[in-house]
C-alpha cells in the first residue's frame, strides 16, 4: 500500500546500529528508498544484509566520517546518483564523551563537536540545494535532552547538541520558503550502545526504544505540509522513581 513516504530518496547517516538503524528500517516499510552510511565498513555491510532481507532494491549504502566534508559530499551525491534525487535526510550520527572539562582531551572535544555538530551542517549544505530541485524536502536532525538540560562531564556533548539545536533553528528560518521542512528531535533515555557500558548486553525496558525515535520521524513527515513540529521533546513515560 503505497503511503507518504513511498518512492521518497532519504540518507540516513550513522545507521549501522541503534537509532539510525531503526529509521533506516522504518522508513523503508513506509516505501522509501533509503541511503546509509556508517564509519565501519564491516558494521556497514551487516546492516545492510539485514535491511536488503526485506527490500532488496531500495536499500544501498556507502562508508563515510561525517566529520569530514569531503566524505559527506560524496554520501549526499552517491544517495542522489543511486535513487535519482533527494528528499529526507536524517542527520543521525553522533558520538558521546563524558569527562570533566579539565579531563577531557582536545580530541575528546575536536571529535565531538565535528560529529555531532560540524557533521550535521556539512551534510545539509550538500542536501538542501539537491532538495530545492526536487521542490522541497525534509530534514530531521537527531539531537538529545542533553540540548536543552546541562549535565556534569557533559561539557563537549551539551555543547555539540545544544549548538544543534540552535543550528537547526536557524536553518529552518532559511530553507522554509523553498518547501525543506526542518525538526530536530530531542529524545532522553533511549535503549541502545550508545551510552551503554562496554561490552555490556543489558537492556532497561524503562528507556525508550529507538523505534520509538524511528515512529516520530515518520510521524513528523505524514503531518500536513501546513504545520511543523520544529521540536520534539520525547521522554520515558515511567523512568525509575528517585530515591
Amino acid at each position: 500500500m503505497a503511503t507518504e513516504l513511498t518512492g521518497k530518496v532519504a540518507v540516513v547517516t550513522g545507521a549501522s546500529r541503534g537509532i539510525g538503524f531503526c529509521i533506516a528500517q522504518a522508513l523503508l516499510a513506509e516505501g522509501a528508498k533509503v541511503f546509509i552510511c556508517g564509519r565501519d565498513a564491516k558494521g556497514l555491510q551487516g546492516a545492510l544484509e539485514k535491511l536488503r532481507a526485506s527490500t532488496p532494491a531500495n536499500v544501498d549504502g556507502s562508508a563515510a566520517d561525517v566529520r569530514s566534508s569531503e566524505d559527506c559530499r560524496k554520501l549526499i551525491r552517491a544517495a542522489a546518483e543511486r535513487f535519482g534525487g533527494l528528499d529526507i535526510l536524517v542527520n543521525n550520527a553522533g558520538v558521546g564523551i563524558f569527562k570533566p572539562v579539565d579531563q577531557l582531551s582536545v580530541e575528546d572535544w575536536d571529535v565531538t563537536i565535528q560529529t555531532n555538530l560540524s557533521g550535521v551542517f556539512y551534510c545539509c549544505r550538500e542536501a538542501v540545494p539537491l532538495m530545492r530541485k526536487r521542490g522541497g524536502g525534509y530534514i530531521f536532525n537527531i539531537s538529545s535532552l542533553a540540548g536543552v538540560n546541562p549535565m556534569p562531564s557533559g561539557s563537549a556533548y551539551n555543547a555539540s547538541k545544544f549548538g544543534l539545536n540552535g543550528f537547526s533553528e536557524a536553518m529552518m528560518q532559511d530553507i522554509r520558503y523553498d518547501g525543506i521542512r526542518v525538526s530536530y528531535l530531542m529524545p532522553g533515555s533511549v535503549d541502545t550502545d550508545f551510552a551503554a557500558a562496554p561490552g555490556s548486553k543489558a537492556r532497561e525496558s524503562w528507556k525508550l526504544t529507538g523505534e520509538d525515535v524511528a515512529k516520530a520521524v515518520v510521524d513528523l513527515y505524514k503531518f500536513p505540509s501546513t504545520a511543523l513540529a520544529s521540536r520534539i521533546e520525547m521522554r520515558p513515560s515511567q523512568p525509575p522513581r528517585k530515591k
